[in-house]
Formats: C-alpha cells, sequence, structure tokens
C-alpha cells in the first residue's frame, strides 16, 4: 500500500501473476544467477551492468545474503553465457526502445531469461538515457520528452547531501520541501535574520510557522517545524521559495522560549548549534553533512551555458529537453511571485508573467501598523487619511513588479485575507492588556486593538469577511488599491515601459459582487486616465475559488475579462476541508485505508474539484469566447495536474518560481502525449 500510494497506483488495482517453470541456479559451479541492466540505472551511462552470483537462486542475490560478483566476470566463469547474454540485451534494449532491467539464471551451462521490464532509474539518469536514445535514432524528441517527467526534474533542482558522508540522525518529519540544508538553529524571525546578514547559514526552528515568520524563513537557509503537514504554512511557502522544509517532527520537544529543542535519547540543541535537514526524506541530523550544489539550478539561473563544450552532460540533456517542451507546449507557464526578487529569478527560470501577485504580503512587516490604524479608524476621514499613506508605498511595490515583468501579463490579486489577520493575536493581547490594568497603566492603542480583534472575531474565517467582502463592506480600499496598480502601470508607460496589468478581485460567489467592485475600478481608471494623461489598458477579472462561481461562470464571465481557479480554497470549499487542520488531523488514516491515493491539496481531485474547473471553462467560454483561462493554485506546479489542465484547455498555469521548470516541462509532456495518441 505504501508503494502504490508512492506511484499513484489506485489501491483497488489487483497484482498480476506468471506462472513459470522453474529452472535452477544452485546446481553446482557451472550454474548461477544474475541480475543485468543495459545502462546504469544510476548515472544513465552506456555500457555493462549488474551483478552475478554462482551456484545460487534469483533471490539471493536481491536479498544480498551472499557477495556477488560484477556482471563483467560472467565473461571468465562463462564465456559462452556471456556472449548469449550481451546479444540478448541489445536485443531487448532495441525493441523497447529503453533501459531494460533482466533477470536470468545459467543451469548447468545453459542460459534461461527470467523476465525483463523497463527499468528503475534515477531523476539523472532519465534525462540522460531519453538523450541518448534520441542521438542513438531509437527514439524522437517527442517520445524522449514522454521518458521524463516534471517530478524528475524537481529532484535534479534541489541540493543534496553527499551520500558518503558520515552523519547523526537525531529526528524524523515529512518531508515537505526536497532539498539538503545546513545552519545554526534560529527558534524566531529576528534572529534568523539578523545572522543572515552576518554571514551566518540557520535553519528556522519553529512548532509552526505563520505570516510573521516570513522574513525570516527567506534569510534561513531551511525550515524544520515539529508540527503541521506537507500543505502547513512552513511547507507551502518553502515550495514556493525553494527552501529545503521538513515539518511535523513530532519527537522534536521545541521551546522558544528557552531557545532549545530536545530529541530522543537525550540529545539536547540550543540556539547557535549546527543541525542539517533533508526535505527529500524528513530527516533531521545533528551537526554539519556536506551539501553538493545543483548544477540544474545554476543553468536555469544562468551561471551555466549548457551549449560549451566542458558542460555537464546531464545539464545539457535538461537543456535539450526543456527546450524542446518550450517548443510544442499549448499552455503558458506564469509565476506567482509577490516581490521584484521573486518575479526576477522567475523570469530567470522561463516564467512568461505573473499569474497571482498576493498584495496581502506588502502589508506585513513595518506597514502592519498602518493596517492597524485603517482597522481602528473611526471615521470616514481617518480611514482616507490611512489609506492615503498606503497608497504611495503600495504604487512603489507595484512600480518596481511591472518593471522586472515589463512586456510580460501580470496579474495582481486584491486583498484577500480577513483582516483580524493583520491584529496582533488575541491571546498576547488580551495579557498585555490584564498586566497594564493590573499595574494601573494606560494603553489606551492595546485596548482599541483588543476590541478591534474582538469585534473582527469570527468562527470560520475562511468563510468569513474576505476577499470580494472586503472591497464592498471597506470604502476606499480596494479603490486604493486599483489606483496603485494603475497609477504604477502610467508612471512605467512614460518611463518607456509596456505593463500588462490584470486586475483579479477574489473570492467571488456571485456576478454582482464582482460587478459592483469592477465598477469602481473602472471609476478610479477614468480619473488616472484623466490625472496622468495616459492611455490604459488593462483586463478585470476574477478568482474561480468557490463552487457557486464555478456552476454560475456563464453569469460571472458576462463581467469577467479572465478567471484565474484558485484550486486551493476550490480544493477546501469543495471538500469542507480546512488546509490547516484536516491533514495532521486524518489524512493519514484516509491515506492508508486508500480512501485518498494522494492528498487533494498536493494534487488536483480530477473527479470533484477537477470537474468544477472543466464546467467553468465550458461556461465561462460559452458566454465570452475567448475567454483568458488560468490556474495559480499550488496545482499549477504539480506535474500531474499541469496534464490535467492542459486536458481542460487553460492558457496558463501559474506556480512558484522554483517550480517554473517543471510546469514548463509538464506542459510540454501534455502537448506531446496529447499529439501521440
Amino acid at each position: 500500500m505504501i508503494y502504490r500510494r508512492q506511484e499513484r497506483i489506485p489501491s483497488n488495482l489487483g497484482t498480476a501473476v506468471n506462472i513459470v517453470a522453474m529452472v535452477f541456479g544452485n546446481l553446482g559451479m557451472d550454474s548461477g544467477t544474475g541480475v543485468a541492466f543495459t545502462r546504469d540505472p544510476a548515472s544513465g551511462a552506456q555500457g555493462i551492468y549488474g551483478d552475478y552470483l554462482q551456484n545460487a537462486q534469483g533471490e539471493d542475490v536481491v536479498a544480498g545474503i551472499r557477495n556477488t560478483v560484477q556482471l563483467r566476470d560472467l565473461e571468465r566463469i562463462d564465456k559462452r553465457s556471456y556472449d548469449e547474454l550481451l546479444q540478448i540485451m541489445q536485443t531487448l534494449e532495441e525493441h523497447y526502445l529503453d533501459l531494460c532491467d533482466i533477470e536470468f539464471t545459467i543451469e548447468r551451462g545453459k542460459l534461461w531469461m527470467l523476465q525483463t521490464r523497463v527499468g528503475k532509474r534515477t531523476a539523472a539518469a532519465a534525462f540522460r538515457i531519453a538523450t541518448q536514445l534520441v542521438d542513438q535514432g531509437l527514439i524522437d524528441m517527442n517520445e524522449a520528452l514522454n521518458r521524463v517527467t516534471g517530478a524528475q526534474l524537481a529532484q535534479l533542482m534541489f541540493p543534496r547531501f553527499d551520500e558518503k558522508a558520515e552523519r547523526r540522525k537525531i529526528g524524523q518529519g515529512m518531508n515537505a520541501s526536497p532539498g539538503a540544508a545546513v545552519g545554526k538553529v534560529v527558534f524566531d524571525s529576528y534572529t534568523a535574520v539578523k545572522w543572515s546578514r552576518s554571514g551566518e547559514k540557520v535553519i528556522l526552528v519553529r512548532r509552526e510557522t505563520n505570516p510573521d515568520d516570513l522574513n525570516g524563513m527567506i534569510a534561513a537557509s531551511g525550515i524544520l517545524t515539529s508540527r503541521g503537514g506537507k500543505t502547513s504554512h512552513a511547507a507551502v511557502v518553502a515550495r514556493g521559495m525553494g527552501k529545503t522544509c521538513v515539518c511535523g517532527a513530532e519527537e522534536l520537544d521545541v521551546n522558544t522560549k528557552e531557545r532549545v529543542f530536545r530529541a530522543p535519547h537525550g540529545v539536547t540543541v540550543h540556539e547557535g548549534d549546527v543541525i542539517s535537514i533533508d526535505g527529500a526524506t524528513g530527516e533531521v541530523f545533528l551537526g554539519e553533512v556536506p551539501v553538493v550544489d545543483s548544477p540544474v539550478v545554476r543553468y536555469f539561473e544562468g551561471e551555466i551555458d549548457a551549449e560549451a563544450e566542458d558542460a555537464d552532460d546531464l545539464v545539457k540533456a535538461v537543456h535539450r529537453l526543456i527546450g524542446h517542451a518550450d517548443g510544442v507546449r499549448r499552455m503558458a507557464v506564469r509565476t506567482n511571485a509577490d516581490t521584484p526578487e521573486d518575479a526576477a529569478r522567475a523570469r530567470r527560470f522561463g516564467a512568461q508573467g505573473i499569474g497571482l501577485c498576493r498584495t496581502e504580503h506588502m502589508f506585513l512587516g513595518e506597514r502592519r501598523s498602518l493596517v492597524e490604524r485603517l482597522i481602528l479608524a473611526d471615521t470616514d476621514e481617518e480611514r482616507e487619511r490611512q489609506l492615503d499613506e498606503l497608497l504611495p508605498l503600495q504604487r512603489q511595490d507595484f512600480i518596481e513588479l511591472l518593471e522586472v515583468m515589463d512586456g510580460l501579463p501580470v496579474t495582481i490579486r486584491l486583498l484577500d485575507p480577513p483582516l483580524h489577520e493583520f491584529l496582533p493575536d488575541i491571546t498576547e493581547l488580551s495579557v498585555r492588556v490584564a498586566v497594564a490594568e493590573s499595574r494601573g497603566e494606560q494603553r489606551e492603542n492595546d485596548l482599541r486593538l483588543l476590541q478591534a480583534v474582538h469585534r473582527l472575531h469570527e468562527q470560520n474565517p475562511m468563510l468569513g469577511l474576505r476577499g470580494v467582502r472586503l472591497g464592498v463592506v471597506i470604502p476606499g480600499l480596494f479603490q486604493m488599491q486599483a489606483r496603485a496598480i494603475l497609477e504604477a502601470a502610467a508612471q512605467r508607460i512614460k518611463a518607456g515601459g509596456v505593463p500588462r496589468v490584470e486586475i483579479m478581485v477574489p473570492l467571488v460567489a456571485n456576478v454582482q459582487e464582482f460587478e459592483t467592485v469592477k465598477q469602481d475600478i473602472i471609476q478610479v481608471a477614468r480619473e488616472v486616465r484623466e490625472s496622468e494623461s495616459t492611455h490604459l489598458e488593462f483586463l478585470i477579472g476574477t478568482m474561480i475559488e468557490l463552487p457557486r462561481a464555478a456552476l454560475t461562470a456563464d453569469q460571472i464571465a458576462e463581467a469577467a475579462e479572465f478567471f484565474s481557479f484558485g484550486t486551493n480554497d476550490l480544493t477546501q470549499t469543495t471538500w469542507g476541508f480546512s488546509r490547516d487542520d484536516v491533514e495532521a488531523a486524518f489524512f493519514s488514516a484516509y491515506l492508508e485505508r486508500g480512501i485518498f491515493g494522494i492528498s487533494p491539496f498536493e494534487s488536483i481531485d480530477r473527479d470533484g474539484v477537477g470537474e468544477l474547473v472543466r464546467i467553468a471553462s465550458e461556461k465561462g467560454r460559452a458566454q465570452r469566447p475567448g475567454l483568458k483561462l488560468g490556474v495559480c493554485g499550488e496545482h499549477g506546479g504539480d506535474p500531474d495536474s499541469v496534464q490535467f489542465f492542459d486536458s481542460v484547455g487553460l492558457d496558463y498555469v501559474s506556480c512558484s518560481p522554483f517550480r517554473v521548470p517543471v510546469a514548463r516541462l509538464e506542459a510540454g509532456r501534455a502537448t506531446s502525449a496529447e499529439r501521440s495518441r
């Protein structure tokens, strides 16, 4: 069951059995058994690879209970059988047009073939072998493209530990974001940033992370949490940034106040101690384990010329296959990026625009106090004053983003999360107010904040005052954001740029909500055109992230100029799941019992969520032919999900910068596979 879950094989499929006559390799020294590969499954190098064991049965080879000899030694032991085996190996590879894994037995000098199958291989071997077979004239580039996967490319992009190095394992968690990271332990975001600026590599260790930890996560080489699963905040953000992350290491007792965590067998790790974490396996090691850099990432960053004579053959293989994928794919690939740095990296990685810019991330850090004052505003004048302070900050954010993505489409989502997320924690605030009162101190601002937290408290914030509802209920908020976006576009035009702005309204459930906000944006655009004396072209669209929006997509398409499917929230609202709660609560039981083959947050649920995407696409385009369709959830970088989105006819997928090459490859594979059918 574990293997089937790993390989995404349905649990209700049976197991095939072949019944054959026995041959015996244990009849003496003129008998034996072995395993052969037509190429090296670890590196992809051409040659003769395998093991042989005299006077033994096949299970003795794979069980490792006796020492084998290299397959080449069979030439010395039994040359006639060896020559015959080589001929058969060549025949099989030319027939299957792929690396073959072969099992054989020699019974008293006679060679018997037991079985052959297409051999398992490492990610590096997959890319090398695919291009080797093209060069040999055995397959074409389309077939080669279908021999590799986005998951394999992702493996090649992450740094990894040197397998030969010594290591001391002290913990095990979930392999949330692949890679290898080494650094000094820190327990808060401030220390992570401070030490990082001093040139230290750090591992941010928390029970769990939240948006306030973002700066520390960016500064850290890796993230380790004792709570949470593969779709927790730490995991999702780390994957988006290409950061190594291990989540849910429950055997580690993290005490952030004492700045220490305790591992089994009496191991205590203090702040400043060095640890190593492996995001591919979920393992945690004490001390420094040597790390090997990924040449594939250096290639995508532009540091390695794949066409240079001395370029690594793996980099050359990746270059050829990703280039072919770009040449055949139908879907564009955009990125989810909120900062100029992320946008620039994504563009180097091949992104063709931004599919999701989350404006809420621009309100964190030092700007949080401005948002607090906006929430506390008692009068329209005070609210407008706070919005006026935020306007130039937002405008500058968008100018920088549009400059990096000049000439490419940039989809900017208006504020989505509930406002209480910008306020202090209710427990912490209550304690501060209570302590101040006990001392007879006046903490007017804290008291007002506490009242605001109570006022904005919701039983289920995910379904409360957020998204488009904020724009309808809070005067001036979305208008300020629209003005910042459009004034930024106007300034880029005056500077000789070519901004392609798309304004996205989140969490729309019915067309009247959307039309209300759209009219406000259009009015702002008129004012900006007049004040800037500049012609502005832009699109106004919406995220489809609620089942009702999908089912009434034809109505929404009357007003919306594009749809972007927010599959994270669409999965939550379709399944009735809270992503932050359900994985830790019962997902493991669902996976073990075969209810899930894989988490619907990792790969698109084709029958449920996927069907809503299909319905909305068909209804939307029936109402508005040529309606631009994309996806900007985590699924936009999942290889299997990309294949599905191509089949539905979406125009683009959008994913985190680090996953852009993966999406490019999978989009090409989807088109290539469709042409092959």
